[in-house]
């Protein structure tokens, strides 16, 4: 209840309405002030003065949705102060709706009210009696500093938040392409896998029926699994405000070993390293490179067929790396665009890691990825993932 009534208390505040409500009880409680020191023992000067500044203020409640009308009034109100001897031109009312004008009111229309205040000024130090000393050219300019000032208060206003929605429409755009390069590993890891599988069980089922079953049956689990992953990416794209999406469990380094064993089931040699001593990933890093590893290997079932993988995961002291190489042919790029490759490279860089592809000189390809860890905690020995 503490913590909230905090945070209460901060947006009523904030609140349009109660904000000019503090403003035009603060502006009275100057100018009524002001006006009772100016008039000691003249007692219709106070009244008239107390009246005057009171309706100035109370105009200044509408300064947000009329201030081309609170202007007039707070203009009128002066005139009336100096045709009744008590105060003289530029009032505090008079200054904060000219300051409110340039804030709300179209340009134009800001920039007519400036004008119509210079003129009020001007005929108020014409009108006063004894009439004022010295220039009067600043106090009649200062109607034009006041829009100005309440104008550029606008200006900075609208940048910010041009600002803040350039960077939502950023963060839109990030997400979208998370979620391509999300629907690129599900797609091309497990269709690559199903595909082979299925080849495999057709081909085996006249000589071994009982093969082509089991196969059959790891194809289901695949296609299962990718249906699964498919439903978490959509139901992050109907997620609503403030609903925190569903976890990466299952998806991460301690997965590998799984990983691993699905390619060998579907045709591609492969196996695990794990050397060092385990520590707790950052969730970023940890799904980073459980895709790299899954986009490697797919890669490798499919542009280097008859090739042989190995997968090495190294826990250093500051970092982690995972390096993914093959004996194939080595085919830099998938066919139309490499997405693979390119999602490599951001899963990377968004983790603050480096990357290397490329053909190897001894034959094949290589996938190299290094994540910075500073300050991971170690997880013990028993958390380290088997090979």
């Amino acid at each position: 209840m503490r913590l909230h009534a905090p945070r209460a208390a901060w947006r009523f505040l904030k609140r349009p309405r109660v904000q000019d409500t503090l403003l035009a009880g603060l502006v009275l409680l100057l100018e009524g002030s002001a006006m009772l020191r100016s008039h000691l023992g003249d007692p219709r000067g106070q009244v008239i003065g107390g009246a005057i500044a009171a309706a100035g203020c109370l105009a200044l409640l509408a300064r947000r949705s009329r201030p081309a009308a609170v202007v007039v009034v707070a203009l009128a109100l002066d005139l009336a102060g100096v045709a009744a001897g008590v105060d003289g031109p530029g009032t505090t009312p008079g200054v904060v709706a000219l300051y409110s004008a340039g804030r709300h009111a179209p340009n134009r229309t800001a920039w007519l009210l400036a004008g119509a205040g210079a003129c009020t000024y001007l005929a108020g130090m014409v009108l006063v009696v004894p009439p004022l000393p010295g220039n009067q050219t600043v106090p009649v300019l200062g109607a034009f500093l006041y829009v100005g000032l309440g104008q550029y208060v606008r200006f900075r206003g609208e940048l910010r938040q041009r600002g803040q929605r350039e960077a939502a429409e950023n963060a839109v755009r990030a997400e979208r392409r998370r979620i391509a390069r999300e629907l690129h590993d599900v797609v091309a890891h497990h269709i690559s896998v199903i595909t082979v599988l299925m080849g495999a069980a057709r081909t085996t089922v006249p000589a071994d029926p009982g093969k082509a079953q089991e196969t059959l049956l790891t194809a289901e689990r695949t296609a299962r699994t990718a249906m699964a992953e498919m439903r978490r990416l959509l139901h992050v794209l109907r997620a609503e405000d403030g609903e925190q999406p569903e976890n990466q469990a299952g998806v991460g380094a301690a997965a590998l070993p799984e990983l691993v064993r699905q390619a060998a089931s579907a045709g591609l040699p492969a196996r695990l390293e794990v050397t060092g001593e385990a520590v707790a990933l950052p969730s970023v890093v940890d799904h980073a490179i459980y895709r790299i590893v899954q986009e490697s290997l797919t890669n490798t079932r499919r542009h280097a067929r008859g090739a042989r993988s190995s997968v090495r995961l190294t826990y250093l002291p500051d970092a982690v790396e995972v390096e993914v190489l093959d004996d194939g042919l080595g085919a830099k790029t998938a066919p139309g665009g490499g997405f693979g490759l390119v999602g490599m490279a951001e899963r990377v860089a968004l983790s603050g890691g480096e990357l290397r592809t490329g053909p190897r000189r001894e034959g094949g390809f290589g996938v190299h990825a290094r994540f910075p860890l500073p300050g991971a905690a170690s997880l013990g020995a028993e958390a380290q993932p088997g090979a």
